[in-house]
């Protein structure tokens, strides 16, 4: 089971378990909570807005404020960027709690154009105070995310990919995954990237670190893990994203830093998903590349 269908399937669960879960959506999967029999269940509280984003974002912070523990979701784009007025004002400036859910990430839906990317989602989010921003790598980190943000009060972005990791890792903050030598280098994966790096780092001596929480982002945690001076952060959205608090957290500590993730380059023909990856330097092949050029005993 993927992502976006254990997404579907626990907010069906939530919304028969808890009468204050709402879900509002502008039209993306729709069908996939009617199929769930969440919307004959429940059609006080499953409202789709139709292809009205802006709108979505406005009625959902009126549900919160009506008592209602909302869950907006769309593609990204369409649920970050399209509405980021509403969410701004509607929700963060109204000091009011809610559940952004996106789907497609940053590349997943190539095949659809431009207009269904958005690795810029995460750096816009971190603009605005007091949200918590999860980027899950795996399914069954879904189900516990959105079930703690249901259970919470404050706002949250949960960012839902069709790339995984082979397991789970629930554990809150930053887990140590491999741990190198004293001194060696120390790689933090976020996300769905943790796969890529430890495939590409699996016959050399570095530590790797995985987080699924980029805000608020655990810097006491990490600067208890770094051992060596050598830092790579690799992220599954913009590249350098997390760069300042990686950098305060370990700032005690002389340090380099390797930013990785998507770049500013666009690339126009659609492809796929996997091609996109290999693209920005984020498969194996390509963190291995960078890694080799970035550490000198790797070089």
């Amino acid at each position: 089971m993927n992502m976006r269908e254990r997404f579907i399937d626990v907010t069906t669960a939530l919304l028969d378990e808890n009468e204050r879960v709402a879900l509002i959506l502008a039209d993306i999967s729709n069908a996939n909570f009617r199929d769930s029999g969440a919307r004959e269940r429940h059609p006080d509280r499953v409202v789709n807005m139709g292809i009205r984003e802006q709108q979505m974002i406005g009625f959902a912070a009126g549900m919160a404020a009506a008592g209602f523990r909302p869950i907006a979701h769309s593609y990204t784009p369409f649920l970050i960027e399209r509405p980021f007025e509403q969410i701004k004002i509607d929700f963060s400036h109204q000091d009011l709690g809610g559940i952004l859910v996106s789907i497609g990430a940053s590349y997943d839906a190539s095949a659809s154009g431009r207009t269904h990317q958005s690795p810029g989602d995460v750096a816009l989010m971190s603009t605005l105070p007091d949200w918590q921003i999860g980027v899950p790598g795996h399914a069954d980190e879904v189900e516990s995310m959105l079930r703690d943000a249901v259970a919470g009060t404050g706002r949250h972005y949960i960012r839902l990919s069709d790339e995984t990791n082979e397991s789970a890792i629930t554990t809150p903050g930053i887990s140590v995954v491999r741990s190198g030598s004293p001194g060696s280098p120390t790689i933090l994966a976020v996300g769905p990237t943790l796969a890529p790096a430890l495939e590409a780092t699996s016959d050399i001596d570095v530590t790797v670190l995985y987080t699924n929480q980029a805000r608020p982002f655990a810097r006491k945690g990490l600067a208890a893990m770094v051992g060596g001076q050598e830092m790579v952060l690799i992220e599954p959205y913009l590249a350098g994203t997390l760069a300042a608090e990686v950098s305060a957290a370990v700032i005690a500590t002389p340090h380099r830093l390797l930013s990785l993730g998507v770049g500013h380059d666009e690339f126009r023909k659609y492809g796929t998903g996997q091609e996109h990856r290999a693209g920005h330097g984020l498969d194996a092949a390509g963190i291995r590349r960078s890694l080799e050029s970035f550490i000198e005993v790797l070089a």
